[in-house]
C-alpha cells in the first residue's frame, strides 16, 4: 500500500477517455490545490498491442503490462482493477472529459439522467469521442453506484465566444439546430489561464499543439476565438486531421463515389501530417512529430513540407487572432507538441516576427517557461496542459451546491 495512493475516501477519480485510449487519475486535496496521487493510461484499445501503465505522483512505475481490451467498458474495469490493487477502493466523486455536448450541454456539472439523456441526443456531433465517453459513464455509475459524478465539457470554455465568431456563414436556421462554431481542448486552455494567473496579460493566444491540435485567442481570461469549429476535425491541419478545407473539396469527394463513412475516415484518420508526408520513402504517412522531424532532417520532402504547412497554419492563426484581440501581448504554447518541440516553436515565432515575436534561443531550446528574448514585443510561454487537474478542481467544486 505504501506504493499506491493514500485510501482516505475524499479522492476524486478522473476518468478522460479517448476514442482508443483512456488516462485516468486519482487526486486529493492538499493546501487547497488538487494534488495527484497517480495516473495510469490503457492505449490501443480495441487493438492487440494494448498496454496499461499506472504511476505514482513522482512519475515511479506501479504497474506496466500488456492489456488487451475489446471496448472502453473493459478497459474502466481493468483501470480500476489496478487501482484496487495498489490498495485503491473508494472515491468521493468522479470526474468525466467530455468532448462535446451539443448546444445544450455548456457548462461542467454533476451527471444525471436528464444529462446523460441529452448527451447521448448529442453524440453525432463527435461521433468518434463522445460515444466511448458515455460508454465509460455508464460503466463508472455501475461500479461506483451512488458515487456522485460530474461531466466537464471541452466547449465550455468557448462558451464566452461573441456570435460574431461563432456563427458560420449559413442561413439562420442552421444555428438555430446547433450547427455553430463550439471550440475544444477547453479544459487545457483554461488550465493554461489558471497556470499563468496574474501573468496572463489582457491578450493572449494559446496554441495547443498535440495530435489534436488547435488555437484560442482569449481577451482577460475568456475565449473570443478559437480554430475548432463545429467538430474536433476542424482548424488547423493535425497529426490524422484535415482541419478546415474548402466545403467544395467534400463535394467532390462524395459526387465521385466517397460514402460519409469513408470521408469520415479520410478527414479524421488518414489526413494532416499523416496524409501530407506520404511518400515512396513512407507510403503510409507519418503522424508523429517527431518521426516527422527526424525524417526531414534526412531531406524527406515531403515530411519537411507536412511541417512546414502545420507551423504556416499556426502562425496564420496566431497573426488573424491578433486582429480579433485588437493586438497581442502574449502567445502560449502547450500540450505535447507545444511543450516538447523546441524547433516547432521556433518555425512558429519565425513566422511571428513582423508582429514582434523573438525568442530567445537558449530558453526555447531548454523549454522554459518564459521563452521570449527581453526585447521581444510578445512575450512567449510555455505551459504544461493539465485536463486532468482541471477536472479535478471543477468536480470538487461541484461537490458543494
Amino acid at each position: 500500500m505504501s506504493a499506491g495512493p493514500s485510501a482516505s475516501g475524499n479522492e476524486i477519480l478522473v476518468i478522460n477517455s479517448g476514442s482508443s485510449s483512456l488516462k485516468f487519475g486519482v487526486y486529493l486535496t492538499k493546501n487547497g490545490e488538487e494534488a495527484l496521487l497517480c495516473s495510469g493510461s490503457i492505449d490501443s484499445i480495441g487493438g492487440a498491442n494494448g498496454k496499461l501503465q499506472l504511476k505514482d505522483a513522482a512519475g515511479k512505475s506501479l504497474c506496466e503490462e500488456a492489456s488487451q481490451v475489446r471496448n472502453q467498458q473493459e478497459a474502466f474495469s481493468r483501470a480500476m482493477k489496478a487501482l484496487e490493487d495498489v490498495g485503491w477502493k473508494q472515491t468521493l466523486a468522479i470526474g468525466h472529459r467530455i468532448v462535446h455536448g451539443g448546444p445544450r450541454l455548456r457548462e461542467h456539472q454533476r451527471l444525471t439522467p436528464q444529462v446523460l439523456a441529452i448527451l447521448k441526443q448529442a453524440v453525432h456531433f463527435a461521433p468518434l469521442h463522445d460515444p466511448p465517453a458515455i460508454a465509460i459513464l455508464e460503466a463508472a455509475q455501475k461500479h461506483f453506484p451512488g458515487v456522485p459524478q460530474f461531466v466537464c465539457f471541452d466547449t465550455a470554455f468557448h462558451k464566452t465566444m461573441p456570435e460574431i465568431a461563432a456563427h458560420y456563414p449559413l442561413p439562420r436556421t442552421y444555428w438555430e439546430q446547433g450547427i455553430q462554431r463550439y471550440g475544444f481542448h477547453g479544459l487545457s486552455y483554461e488550465s493554461a489561464v489558471r497556470a499563468l494567473g496574474p501573468q496572463l496579460p489582457p491578450r493572449t493566444v494559446i496554441a495547443h499543439l498535440g495530435s489534436g491540435a488547435s488555437l484560442a485567442a482569449v481577451l482577460n481570461g475568456k475565449s473570443i476565438d478559437t480554430s475548432m469549429g463545429l467538430t474536433p476535425t476542424g482548424g488547423i491541419p493535425m497529426g490524422t486531421r484535415s482541419g478546415d478545407l474548402d466545403p467544395g473539396i467534400l463535394l467532390w469527394l462524395l459526387r465521385s463515389g466517397e460514402d460519409p463513412d469513408a470521408l469520415e475516415s479520410l478527414l479524421n484518420h488518414h489526413a494532416g501530417l499523416k496524409g501530407l508526408s506520404e511518400s515512396a520513402h513512407d507510403p503510409q504517412g507519418e503522424s508523429d512529430l517527431r518521426a516527422l522531424s527526424h525524417a526531414a532532417d534526412q531531406n524527406d520532402e515531403a515530411a519537411r513540407l507536412a511541417i512546414d504547412i502545420f507551423t504556416r497554419a499556426i502562425a496564420k492563426t496566431v497573426a488573424a487572432y491578433a486582429v480579433s484581440l485588437h493586438g497581442l501581448d502574449a502567445l502560449v504554447f502547450t500540450g505535447g507538441i507545444g511543450e516538447n518541440s523546441a524547433p516547432v516553436r521556433a518555425q512558429v515565432c519565425q513566422q511571428l516576427g513582423f508582429l514582434g515575436v523573438t525568442l530567445d534561443a537558449k530558453q526555447n531550446e531548454a523549454a522554459a517557461p518564459l521563452i521570449s528574448a527581453s526585447n521581444s514585443k510578445i512575450r512567449v510561454h510555455i505551459v504544461p496542459a493539465d485536463e486532468d487537474g482541471q477536472i479535478a478542481r471543477h468536480t470538487r467544486r461541484l461537490l458543494v451546491p
